[in-house]
Parts: C-alpha cells; sequence; structure tokens
C-alpha cells in the first residue's frame, strides 16, 4: 500500500447505513484487515512500517506505508511495533499515525465495528497503548472491541462461523515476538502462557548465523533476507535446496547453495516449541484445569499465527507433541494462518453488527 487516499463512494456508503466490520491483526511485522459482508469481504494485508518524506514542492512531510515504505525508504522506514506492542508513547504515536493511513488508504470508513486482536504477554503498558491506538483511530466510530489472538486465529480453523466460541481446546500462536498457548472453555481464556524465546525472528537470526557457517563464511544476509528465505523456501515435507546470488563489495557476484540452514533453523525452533508446550504449558494447565485439560487434549490443536504458515508444520508438530507425551494427539490450523486472526476477529465484529450490539 502506499500514501493515503479518501475512501471515496465505498466510505459515503457505509457511513449510510449500518457500520462495516471490520477485523485487525496489528502485527510486528504485518498488519492484516478484513472488513465487508457477504461476498463483498475484503482482506488487505501490509507490512507494519512507515516513512516520512518532504515534499518537493510544498516542504512539508508526507507519509508513505508498508511495503512502499521499505522499498523506497530503507534507510529510514521505522518498524514501530517490533516486540508485538508500541512500548512507549513514541511507538504508539507512530503506530497510530501508520493504522490511521492504512484504514484509510484502505477505503476503512470512518462508520465502523471494529474488532482486534490482541496478544497475550504480560505487559499492561504496551497492551493499553495498543489500546489506545485502535481507541482514538478514525475507524471504530460504532464499536471498538478486543479480543484474545489465538481465539481470533482458531476461528477460522473450526468452521464457517463462531464454533470456537462454543468448544473447549487448546491454541498455540506462533508468532514472530512470542509463543503462546492458552485453553479455552467457550470463549473464557483459561491457563495463558507466552514466553519470548521461542519466536519467529529468532528463527530468522538462525538463519542468517546458519548461512553464513554453511557457506564458510562468504555470505551474509540480513535477517530481512533470513525472513524472506523461510516464508519462501521452509517445507517439513518437501524441502529443496535453492540457490540465490549477493553482489560482492568489490564487483562482480557470487552464487551460492542453501541446503541445510533454513531447516535447521526451522526444526530448532519446532523441538523448542513441542517443549514449551509439553513441559511448561500443559502441566500449568493440569494443575489448575484438570477436566478441560483432559477434554481438550481429546480434540485438534489448533496452530496459528505467521510460522504455522510453513507447509508441513502442523503434520511435524502433531508427530513431535505425540511422541513427546506418548499418546496421540491432534492439529489442525486454518488455511491463511498469517491472516486468521484478522479474519476471526471479522466475523465476531459481523455478528456483533448483525445483532445490533453497537
Amino acid at each position: 500500500m502506499a500514501k493515503a487516499e479518501s475512501g471515496g463512494d465505498a466510505e459515503e456508503s457505509a457511513d449510510a447505513g449500518a457500520p462495516l466490520p471490520v477485523g485487525v491483526k496489528l502485527g510486528s511485522t504485518r498488519t492484516v484487515i478484513t472488513s465487508g459482508e457477504g461476498n463483498g469481504i475484503d482482506t488487505k494485508q501490509s507490512l507494519t512500517c512507515l516513512a516520512t518524506y518532504e515534499d518537493a514542492l510544498s516542504g512539508e512531510d508526507r507519509v508513505l506505508y508498508g511495503e512502499e515504505a521499505a522499498t523506497e525508504y530503507p534507510d529510514r522506514v521505522e518498524y514501530m511495533l517490533r516486540s508485538g506492542l508500541p512500548e512507549d508513547a513514541d511507538r504508539a504515536d507512530l503506530a497510530a499515525t501508520y493504522f490511521n493511513e492504512f484504514t484509510q488508504g484502505s477505503g476503512i470508513p470512518t462508520n465502523s465495528a471494529v474488532v482486534y486482536a490482541i496478544p497475550t504477554i504480560d505487559n499492561e503498558e504496551g497492551l493499553a497503548n495498543l489500546e489506545e491506538v485502535i481507541e482514538d483511530s478514525r475507524v471504530g466510530e460504532a464499536l471498538v472491541r478486543s479480543y484474545p489472538e489465538s481465539l481470533c486465529g482458531s476461528i477460522p480453523a473450526m468452521g464457517a462461523g463462531l464454533d470456537a466460541l462454543d468448544e473447549i481446546f487448546i491454541a498455540v500462536n506462533m508468532g514472530s515476538t512470542n509463543l503462546e498457548a492458552c485453553a479455552y472453555r467457550r470463549g473464557e481464556q483459561l491457563s495463558p502462557y507466552a514466553t519470548g524465546a521461542v519466536t519467529g525472528n529468532e528463527v530468522d537470526r538462525r538463519i542468517a548465523a546458519y548461512v553464513e557457517e554453511e557457506t564458510q563464511g562468504r555470505v551474509n544476509i540480513d535477517t530481512q533476507t533470513a525472513r524472506e528465505y523461510k516464508e519462501d523456501h521452509a517445507d517439513f515435507t518437501g524441502f529443496e535446496p535453492f540457490t540465490d546470488i549477493i553482489q560482492q563489495p568489490g564487483g562482480g557476484s557470487h552464487e551460492f547453495t542453501i541446503e541445510r540452514s533454513v531447516m535447521d533453523a526451522c526444526n530448532e525452533y519446532l523441538d523448542e516449541v513441542v517443549d514449551e508446550f509439553a513441559n511448561s504449558f500443559l502441566p500449568e494447565l493440569a494443575n489448575d484445569h484438570m477436566k478441560v485439560y483432559g477434554l481438550a487434549l481429546s480434540k485438534p490443536i489448533v496452530l496459528t499465527g505467521g510460522m504455522a504458515c510453513i507447509p508441513g508444520i502442523v503434520e511435524e508438530f502433531q508427530d513431535r507433541l505425540s511422541d513427546e507425551l506418548q499418546r496421540d494427539v491432534e492439529s489442525v490450523a486454518p488455511d491463511r494462518p498469517d491472516r486468521a486472526a484478522a479474519e476471526g476477529a471479522h466475523r465476531i465484529a459481523f455478528r456483533l453488527v448483525e445483532r445490533g450490539a453497537y
């Protein structure tokens, strides 16, 4: 996406009737917004970043966001949610500017009912800043409400409606900045667990380090390139070695092949996920809610978040966890785990609008 543009006729039409249902996941790497009704449901995704530049004619500051900002101004682009939340007032201000630009450029009207996904993080200041960013934005005039990210992300994995709100199950959110796990009992969050020690961002750092090691120090990549390698090539069932080319500082180019680095990092990550889930989260859940523990493990465990997009990770998680627990478990994921939280939030917003609960 690029510069903010007017919502035009769509915004005026929405303002004239019932509020537009909107689901939001404001993420550390990407932000997703799902809006609309019936056959008109639309999902937009953007890098969560912002850049300012000076207008050549007026001298005024202008704003770019998303992929355009990252591509055109890599030297000054701001990723304001690297830790998953706006940590301070300055980051909150940047996030607010970004969110307003993105919603306006996407044609989201002020007359909207906004449900947004919140991470399970023990960070009261950051969560309060996130709430302020959404509450004080140009959208959500009719309604603003938050629900846990893993609950929102589980909704698309459990049917076409809101079946997840009537079930007992466990969700694992495999995010860029945190690993989260919790049980849900008819929408109630039980024994929420989160750790910043097992993250998608750490996978990117490991890939970069392993590429240097695999190429015997001839190739150094940044974490952005490592993330692209992960998103484009990681596959637990059918990974294939791939080649890339870098430009040498003194001129010329160097072609290299990656055979191990990406999947070594991903396999380590998944082993750590299973260990945290089996040996930290599950004992806590069993201690606090034994009956829920038994019921939830008899049903598929829902995997959400960006790391759940890696092909084969659902089945591999299932197999490794079954071995760790010495019992058969199942796992599932939505079709698009990276968009699922916004889609689930949108379904909740739609139901609230349908019921006139605004």
